[in-house]
């Protein structure tokens, strides 16, 4: 049954009130809802296999387009080559130099990957790919039973179609498989509470359900803390204790159920603790310093490598992440107090308002933090955008009353700008892309940041981003003239005007439109940004290899260093380690071109650089060998030409 435009949000999940009836299976509770034979139930689970289909197809599609991103996903993946060259698989190396910034899980996933398809950008990101897959399919099937399947495909929608899950899901990183794990184990929390608090408050046995739903939970938490560590536990387990915190005196039985259960213990720690134990016991003190206290413990004290924020940097960040489904955000605000009064929208509540808070006060920020907490943040958009559209639609009636009893055929104002958003927001990084790179060609400098300004003005022109961003525009015409075709034929006969269908044709232009975005930031914005910031990289490094193996002495030599920068997805696309120092005379070194004066360097030949390649903000240097080492000495610690030793080059 569809919820009332006018009423309040009713209850839809079981209560935690004692004596609840005993719960309803699944499909049983979708024949009741929807008021039709349980063979309506069929077409839903085809819906959902559609949907899953669709989102493992948009996923996929140009998954390998893309060069290594940034930093992080660089560094993963080199980590990861490392690991496959070396044959050491307890342990991580960045250039040779151990690497604490991760647990092993990712790692290992990558590795297998990488092992059955090759080194590419497609194997590395696959695990990612397959973990948002597995985490926006397991939000749909926890609302799905609950809430009807219109609300679990628009919740897993919202979730989908975000510019920040879009990024995480195509990156070779661990934070779409961290948040996977803690998704699966959340839900899987409220499974258990949810069946314990609807029996008979004298039993005190655990429903079989409840058990396997907590040792599930157990095992998820603690592949969590294997992927990225401890805050796999916290944002599970917080949100939950404060709901329990705001429940009546049976807390304390649920608490005890949550807490004792010995094989959920022993999953849990079995999940994480023998490689924990290794890492100590073969590190030592250094393990404890480089992750447990560096990458934990300070990254919430201070910030950590300049990622730092105000108190309220989240709360900018937000509405950037929910694009395009902010307009939403006001609506849900309003409701807050009806919300609070159901018992599951109030530990969603509490699970996304406890991410926000903390990591608010966390001295670390980054964007992708938040992404903890719009699991629940989606789930309950969902649901309000199957009411707004309910909303919008007005009740089914015949034809010939329709007039009357639909006096609004129009969106509501959030689907209305969600519908704008959709429409404009393609033209508006289009817009953005121009003048960006405009700004970064034009000689009165307006584009500060020198780096920036390379990148951009030697990339690809943004007028490739055109055509994609028509391609979005005329399909959500399209989306929107089927809608109206269909409302128009929907209206000839009152036997087709059921709800379930009438929902599926108002939500088609926003389904389309979704899509559309998804496909414009995936297959046009992404690679056109990658191309700017790593094609140079990748191209110098491909370079670089055919250098050295024309070079005299084979390809072995020479050493590449990195001169003043970071790129470690040089030393993947190189794929040798690339050590960041100071280079000695004889080796390479890949320096900035802002950071290197090349006419003061290269004009005279009795200069100590000699250029080899070149690309974009990037050059490729060779430093030349001298008859001793006693210059390497006088070589600056980064690299300003005006301190460059003179030595003759041989």
């Amino acid at each position: 049954m569809a919820d009332s435009p006018l009423s309040p949000l009713p209850s839809l999940t079981p209560s935690v009130n004692v004596g609840a009836a005993a719960p309803i299976p699944p499909a049983a509770r979708l024949s009741q809802r929807s008021g039709v034979p349980l063979e309506q139930s069929v077409l839903e689970r085809r819906i959902f296999l559609a949907w899953a289909l669709l989102l493992a197809l948009l996923l996929g599609l140009g998954l390998g387009q893309v060069p290594l991103f940034d930093v992080d996903e660089g560094a993963f993946a080199e980590a990861t080559r490392e690991m496959l060259a070396s044959g050491d698989w307890g342990h991580t190396t960045l250039n040779g130099e151990a690497r604490w910034d991760k647990p092993i899980l990712i790692y290992w996933l990558q590795a297998a990957s990488v092992s059955l398809f090759g080194l590419n950008e497609a194997a590395l990101r696959l695990p990612s790919a397959l973990a948002t897959w597995g985490w926006t399919l397991a939000l749909a099937a926890f609302a799905w039973p609950r809430w009807g399947l219109t609300a679990a495909l628009a919740g897993a929608s919202v979730l989908f179609a975000q510019p920040g899950v879009l990024l995480i899901g195509r990156a070779a990183t661990a934070d779409a498989l961290l948040n996977l794990w803690i998704t699966l184990a959340a839900l899987d929390l409220w499974r258990h509470v949810e069946a314990r608090t609807t029996g008979n408050p004298a039993d005190s046995t655990v429903p079989p359900a409840a058990r396997r739903a907590l040792r599930r939970a157990a095992l998820f938490i603690g592949l969590g803390v294997l992927t990225k560590g401890p805050v796999a536990l916290l944002v599970t387990a917080a949100p939950l204790l404060l709901w329990l915190a705001c429940t009546g005196p049976q807390r304390w039985r649920l608490l005890r159920g949550l807490l004792g259960d010995p094989l959920a213990w022993g999953l849990f720690l079995l999940a994480w603790l023998p490689w924990y134990g290794y890492a100590l016991q073969r590190h030592g003190w250094d393990f404890v310093e480089g992750f447990l206290l560096r990458h934990n413990l300070q990254r919430f004290d201070a910030p950590l490598e300049g990622h730092g924020g105000g108190i309220a940097y989240y709360l900018l960040v937000l509405p950037v992440l929910l694009l395009p489904w902010t307009a939403l955000l006001p609506t849900l605000l309003r409701r807050l107090p009806q919300l609070w009064a159901d018992s599951l929208s109030r530990w969603l509540l509490l699970w996304a308002g406890f991410v926000l808070v903390f990591f608010s006060l966390s001295g670390t920020k980054l964007p992708h933090y938040l992404l903890y907490g719009m699991p629940p943040l989606a789930l309950l958009l969902g649901r309000l955008w199957k009411q707004e559209l309910v909303t919008a639609a007005g009740p089914p009636s015949q034809p010939a009353n329709r007039s009357q009893d639909r006096p609004r055929d129009r969106p509501t104002w959030g689907l209305a700008l969600v519908a704008v958003s959709l429409f404009t927001l393609p033209w508006l990084l289009l817009g953005l892309s121009a003048v960006t790179q405009e700004l970064a060609r034009s000689r009165s400098g307006a584009l500060s940041d020198v780096r920036l300004r390379l990148l951009l003005s030697n990339g690809p022109d943004w007028r490739g981003l055109l055509g994609p961003a028509t391609a979005v525009t005329l399909a959500q015409v399209a989306g929107w003239w089927a809608r109206l075709r269909l409302a128009r034929c929907r209206s000839l006969g009152p036997s087709a005007d059921t709800p379930s269908r009438g929902l599926a044709i108002d939500a088609l232009p926003w389904a389309v439109g979704a899509a559309c975005f998804t496909l414009f930031c995936t297959l046009a914005l992404l690679p056109w940004w990658g191309a700017h910031l790593q094609g140079p990289v990748q191209r110098l490094a491909l370079q670089t290899r055919q250098l050295q193996q024309n070079a005299p002495g084979g390809p072995a030599t020479p050493t590449v260093v990195q001169w003043g920068l970071h790129q470690p997805s040089f030393a993947l696309y190189l794929q040798q380690e690339v050590p960041r120092r100071t280079p000695r005379p004889g080796e390479w070194a890949l320096v900035r071109r802002d950071r290197f004066d090349p006419a003061r360097s290269l004009a005279d030949p009795q200069q100590a650089w000699v250029s080899l390649a070149e690309d974009g903000a990037f050059l490729l240097l060779r430093r030349c060998a001298t008859p001793t080492d006693a210059a390497s000495s006088a070589l600056p610690a980064s690299p300003d030409a005006t301190a460059n030793p003179r030595t003759t080059c041989p």
